[in-house]
This record gives C-alpha cells, sequence and structure tokens, in this order.
C-alpha cells in the first residue's frame, strides 16, 4: 500500500538521530535499523504520515501491523521520530507521540530498554503510560499521564488486552507491558530475538 516503506538509514536521517536517539555509547549497529513510513488516523479520522525506526527483525511486522491499525481507522494521534524531541523520552510520551529506536536504559535500572535495539514499540503513550512503585512510591511516565492510571475508565486512545492493536502485535510474536507483574507499562509493545536482545 503507498505510504508504507521501509529503509536502510540515510546519511541525512542518521544526521537527524546522532546524538539524540543514536547516542554516542551506542551498541546497535546503524545498518541493523530501518527507517518506517507508515500511515496512521488520528481520533478525528485524519490520514497522517508517520515515521520511526526500528530493527530490520521487526520492519515487515510493524509495517503490516500499523497498515492494518491505518484500515481500521485505530486512531494514533502521531509517530514522529523521537528525534524531534531530542531523544527525551518523557517529553515524546508527554506529547502522545508513538516511537520505536531510541538507545536509553529502563527506568530505575542499568539495564538497556528493548528500545535501544528498535525491537520495542509505544503506541499513545499519554493514554497508556507506564508505571511503577519505586521506595515506596507511584511513578508515573509521562508525568501528566496520572489521570490515565486508573484502567477501569474508558477513554480514546486506550490500550486494553484483546483490542486490535493488542492483537495485532501479539499475531506478531510482541508482548504487552500491560501483562507485566512488577510494574505496568500499557503502551509498551517487545519482541524477543535471539542474537539481538535475547
Amino acid at each position: 500500500m503507498e505510504g508504507f516503506s521501509i529503509e536502510n538509514i540515510s546519511d541525512e536521517l542518521f544526521d537527524r538521530m546522532k546524538g539524540k536517539s543514536f547516542k554516542e555509547n551506542c551498541t546497535t549497529p546503524r545498518e541493523d535499523l530501518r527507517y518506517l513510513r507508515v500511515l496512521h488516523k488520528n481520533l478525528e479520522g485524519e490520514t497522517k504520515c508517520g515515521e520511526l525506526v526500528c530493527h530490520k527483525v521487526v520492519a515487515e511486522d510493524l509495517i503490516d501491523i500499523f497498515r492494518k491499525l491505518y484500515e481500521a481507522s485505530y486512531p494514533i494521534e502521531q509517530i514522529r521520530l523521537i528525534d524531534d524531541f531530542d531523544g527525551d523520552d518523557e517529553l515524546s510520551m508527554s506529547k502522545n507521540n508513538c516511537s520505536s529506536f531510541n538507545f536509553r536504559k529502563i527506568s530505575f535500572t542499568d539495564l538497556l530498554s528493548n528500545h535501544s535495539y528498535g525491537l520495542a514499540v509505544d503506541i499513545n503513550p499519554l493514554y497508556n503510560p507506564y508505571i511503577q512503585t519505586v521506595n515506596g512510591e507511584l511513578h508515573v511516565e509521562p508525568a501528566n499521564s496520572v489521570p490515565y492510571t486508573d484502567r477501569s475508565k474508558a477513554w480514546p486512545y486506550k490500550i486494553e488486552r484483546g483490542d486490535l492493536c493488542f492483537r495485532l502485535f501479539e499475531e506478531h510474536g510482541f508482548t504487552w507491558g500491560g501483562d507485566w507483574t512488577e510494574s505496568k507499562d500499557y503502551q509498551h509493545f517487545e519482541k524477543e530475538v535471539p542474537g539481538v536482545n535475547a
């Protein structure tokens, strides 16, 4: 379908990424990453053009997932490179931006996030927050998503187990952060790939 494509990381794109998502200590080779263009619809049903960077082993998966979400008019507010937010995950999430590759650690740990490999995707993160109790205190990312921590309520852009977004990622071998027990990451889908992150 026109509007969906996979490309290598061009020099021009790499210049956008350097020092932001692709930090100086990045251990994921540039040649393992791919640049995707996808279409998506927002809550008003308007067609928007999105772009994201992911690992080459999930590029076809993500093209298929986003194409089917688009065909079903599944609402996604925006899909911009996290480099447009200077690689700042909190800022990107607070603007409800979907993204994939960003070389960084998991919050409150020294472990690399699966975003560091381009094997994780965050969907509508403002309305599907990351929730964890740290030293007895509730920690929510992004900070402005606190109103959406009560998952018994309904609102637009909400991801739930069994909905179309969940089913498509599951069909392609991704797991959902909303199923985690130690914390909850309702925006987050990730894939384990032997030899890359497993």
